[in-house]
C-alpha cells in the first residue's frame, strides 16, 4: 500500500500555518503533518536553550510520521534551534529567517529594511545576519513586539484593541526610513491588514511564507521527492493546547474545515525536564 510522505511543519502555535497555507497553495499534491505547541506559546520570551529543547520535543513527535522534510516555520524556533535539528535528523530541515531575507533584498530599492518579530528572534540578530550575507550594504532597524503574538493566538485579528496593541508595538519602526518591512513572525501576517494601515502604503510587508514554500519545493523537486499523484491528501493537524481554539483559527485562515486530530500529547508530559 502506498503512504504518501508528508511535510512536516512546526510552530509555537497557530502562525506556522501561514506557512502550511503557502505550502497548500504552491504545492496541492503534498500532505501536511501540521504541530502547534499553543499550550507553550509564545516562544519569543524564552531562553534559546529553552525553545531549542521544545522544538526537539516536537520533532521526535512529528519524526514518527517518517516525514520527507521538516519546516520549522517558527522565526523563533529557526533562530534558536535549526542548526541543531538539521544535524539531528536526515531529512531537509527549512527554516524561516532565510526565506525573509531573500524575499526582502528582492524588495528593497533603498536597502532599508525594517524587521519586526519576537524577543528572541530579534535579540538572536538572526535576520540582520541573514540580511548581510545577501547584501552587505543592506541597513536593518529591528523592533521587537512581543504584544502580538498572544492576539493572534486569541483570534483577535481585526478589532480597536488589535488596532491599538499594533499601533504601540510599531511605534519606535513606523517612523524610520524603510521601504520594506519583515514581519518576522509567522503569527504577524495574520494581522497584515492592520499592519500595513499603521505603517503605510508606501512600505512593503514582507512575510516568509510564500519563499518558505518555494524552498520546500526546490528542494524536493531536486530530490525527485515531489509528490506525483492525483488524489487529494489528507492533512493532519495537532495541537498541545486548546483544540477547539486552535480548530477555529485554522478554519478561519485556512477557508475550509479541518478536522480535529486528538492531541496525541500533553505539555505535563515534559513538566520532568524543565
Amino acid at each position: 500500500m502506498f503512504v504518501q510522505q508528508a511535510i512536516a511543519i512546526l510552530d509555537s502555535g497557530v502562525g506556522g500555518l501561514t506557512v502550511a497555507k503557502e505550502v497548500m497553495r504552491q504545492l496541492p499534491r503534498e500532505k501536511v503533518i501540521y504541530f502547534g505547541d499553543t499550550a507553550r506559546t509564545p516562544y519569543g520570551p524564552r531562553s534559546s536553550e529553552e525553545v531549542r529543547k521544545f522544538t526537539e520535543q516536537i520533532v521526535d513527535f512529528l519524526i514518527q510520521f517518517k516525514p520527507k522534510a521538516i519546516v520549522i516555520a517558527c522565526n523563533t524556533a529557526t533562530a534558536a534551534a535549526l542548526d541543531y535539528i538539521s544535524e539531528k535528523v536526515s531529512i531537509p530541515v527549512i527554516g524561516v529567517i532565510h526565506p525573509g531575507a531573500r524575499a526582502a533584498i528582492s524588495a528593497t530599492k533603498t536597502g532599508n529594511v525594517g524587521v519586526i518579530g519576537t524577543i528572541g528572534t530579534i535579540g538572536s540578530g538572526a535576520y540582520t545576519t541573514a540580511l548581510k550575507q545577501l547584501s552587505p550594504y543592506v541597513h536593518v532597524i529591528s523592533e521587537a513586539c512581543p504584544a502580538l503574538v498572544p492576539l493572534v493566538e486569541q483570534g483577535m485579528f481585526r478589532s480597536d484593541e488589535t488596532t491599538r496593541r499594533v499601533e504601540q508595538s510599531l511605534v519606535g519602526i513606523r517612523n524610520s526610513v524603510i521601504d520594506c518591512l519583515i514581519l518576522g513572525c509567522t503569527h504577524y501576517p495574520f494581522l497584515k491588514e492592520t499592519i500595513q494601515e499603521v505603517m503605510g502604503d508606501g512600505v512593503k510587508l514582507i512575510s516568509s511564507a510564500d519563499e518558505t514554500a518555494r524552498e520546500i519545493s526546490t528542494i524536493l523537486y531536486d530530490k525527485g521527492q515531489l509528490a506525483h499523484r492525483d488524489e487529494s491528501p489528507v492533512h493532519q493537524f495537532f495541537c498541545s493546547g486548546d483544540a477547539e481554539m486552535f480548530q477555529k483559527i485554522a478554519k478561519l485562515w485556512l477557508g475550509e474545515h479541518i478536522v480535529r486530530t486528538p492531541v496525541v500529547w500533553q505539555v505535563s508530559k515534559f513538566e520532568e525536564t524543565y
